[in-house]
């Protein structure tokens, strides 16, 4: 695993964005574990979080790209904060778009947010986790309706790898057959479980043997294919 993985999965323990234990998530399932990304809230965090994901993206995408599209809201600080770490990492200007939920018709007019899109633009699209793809069921027309633009891929933080509400594919495995595009993640919940069970990480042992238990029962009800 790249290093920076393991440096992500140790940065979203400390920042309590990942958590272990029992939830209820938005779909009604049982979880033993939890990503909350609006617990990243500090200058430092969202630093170091515009870093992983610039580095995900290079790793994935490569630099053929100009703009970063974070859908509001979640994705409008992310798109910014990437957009400078590239800048940082890789010596590239990209620019940042998000959306509004509703059209301004007075003063910055329309539905977009930062950089207006315009025909030839290549796209990546950011977002923080993708459990059902609704976000980009909205936010998808919204970009192809701007111009002749190329959606490039879609990276997320955390891919959960289980399926979605309506089949056994993964939320990301149906964007990508729905839509065409590529999709990845900084770390999936494989890498997070192999990293951190049974060992030692900032003081304590984060997956022991009844929460490996407890994912395992998990993914083998809940699991994509």
């Amino acid at each position: 695993m790249e290093s920076y993985k393991q440096e992500f999965i140790d940065f979203m323990i400390k920042c309590q964005v990942l958590k272990f234990g029992d939830f209820t998530l938005k779909s009604g399932r049982k979880s033993p574990f939890f990503m909350n990304a609006g617990a990243y809230v500090t200058g430092s965090q969202l630093m170091a979080l515009g870093e992983y994901y610039a580095k995900a993206i290079h790793d994935n995408f490569g630099d053929d790209f100009d703009v970063l599209f974070g859908p509001a809201y979640k994705g409008i600080p992310l798109s910014v904060a990437t957009a400078i770490a590239y800048s940082k990492l890789y010596g590239i200007d990209v620019r940042y778009c998000s959306n509004r939920k509703e059209v301004k018709d007075h003063g910055d007019t329309g539905i977009l947010l930062g950089s207006k899109l315009s025909d030839g633009d290549r796209v990546v699209m950011i977002e923080d986790v993708t459990t059902s793809g609704k976000s980009i069921e909205e936010t998808f027309p919204v970009l192809k309706a701007q111009g002749n633009v190329t959606i490039k891929g879609l990276i997320v933080s955390l891919n959960r790898m289980e399926k979605g509400l309506h089949s056994d594919k993964s939320a990301l495995d149906e964007i990508r057959e729905t839509y065409g595009f590529d999709t990845a993640a900084i770390v999936n919940m494989k890498e997070v479980t192999e990293y951190l069970y049974g060992v030692e990480r900032q003081g304590k042992v984060w997956i022991d043997d009844d929460i490996k238990k407890a994912l395992d029962e998990y993914y083998a009800q809940y699991g994509a294919v």
